[in-house]
C-alpha cells in the first residue's frame, strides 16, 4: 500500500464525522453533472487522499471523490449518531482470513454480548453457514483463502439473504470498488471497539 502524509485533519486510518462532513461539503459538487470545480488546493487534496487510499490519483477530480467518499462514508458516517451504551445482541456471521485477528475478533463480540457463527477464512464455507443459521450481519475480510473473495461472498450475502456486510479489509482499493456491498468498512489495522462500533452504527 501507498503510505503518504494525510491532508490536515484527516487522520490516514478513521476519519472524524466531522472531517468526513467536511470533505462532503467541499467535494459534493463534483457529484453533480456540470457541477463547479474544486479549487486548485482542494483537488490536490483529494489527490493526497487518493494515494492513502492506493487509488489512481492522476484521474480527474470528478472520477477520483466517488470512490473516496465511499470509503470514507462507510468508515465514519457524516451525522453519525452516538454510540449506544448497549447494543441488542445480535447474530454475527465473522469471516476473516487472518487467525489471530479472527481469534480477538471472536473474543471481543462474546465479550459484548454477540453470538458469533465462525469465524470462516473461505467464502463457500461461510455461505453454507448462512444457509444453516439466521444471520443479522456479516464481518467480511475481503481478501480470502478460496476461490470466492470477500467481495463475491457479500454480493450472494446481500442479494439471497438480505445480510448487510462490514467489510473488513486493508485491501482500501477493493473496498472503495466495492463500497455498494456494504453497510460499513473497518480498514486495518482495526482494534475490536472499532467493529463493535461499526456495528453500533448499524
Amino acid at each position: 500500500m501507498t503510505h503518504e502524509k494525510p491532508p490536515e485533519g484527516v487522520s490516514p486510518g478513521f476519519a472524524s464525522g466531522a472531517d468526513v462532513a467536511r470533505l462532503c461539503t467541499l467535494y459534493d459538487g463534483l457529484l453533480t453533472p456540470g457541477g463547479a470545480p474544486v479549487s486548485p488546493d482542494a483537488e490536490k487534496e483529494l489527490k493526497a487522499l487518493a494515494k492513502i487510499f492506493d487509488l489512481d490519483a492522476e484521474r480527474p477530480a470528478a472520477e477520483l471523490w466517488p470512490y473516496v467518499r465511499a470509503v470514507l462514508v462507510r468508515q465514519a458516517p457524516p451525522e453519525a449518531p452516538p454510540i449506544p451504551l448497549e447494543v441488542e445482541p445480535k447474530t454475527v456471521l465473522l469471516v476473516e482470513d487472518d487467525a489471530d485477528a479472527a481469534a480477538h475478533l471472536t473474543e471481543a463480540l462474546d465479550a459484548a454480548g454477540h453470538r458469533v457463527v465462525g469465524p470462516f477464512h473461505s467464502a463457500e464455507a461461510a455461505e453454507a453457514a448462512t444457509a444453516l443459521h439466521p444471520i443479522d450481519l456479516a464481518l467480511l475480510d475481503i481478501n480470502l483463502s478460496g476461490e470466492a473473495t470477500g467481495v463475491d461472498l457479500a454480493r450472494n450475502l446481500k442479494s439471497r439473504w438480505g445480510v448487510p456486510v462490514i467489510f473488513l479489509s486493508g485491501d482500501v482499493t477493493a473496498a472503495a470498488h466495492n463500497a455498494e456491498l456494504a453497510a460499513a468498512m473497518v480498514i486495518k489495522p482495526y482494534t475490536g471497539r472499532d467493529v463493535l462500533d461499526a456495528i453500533a452504527r448499524l
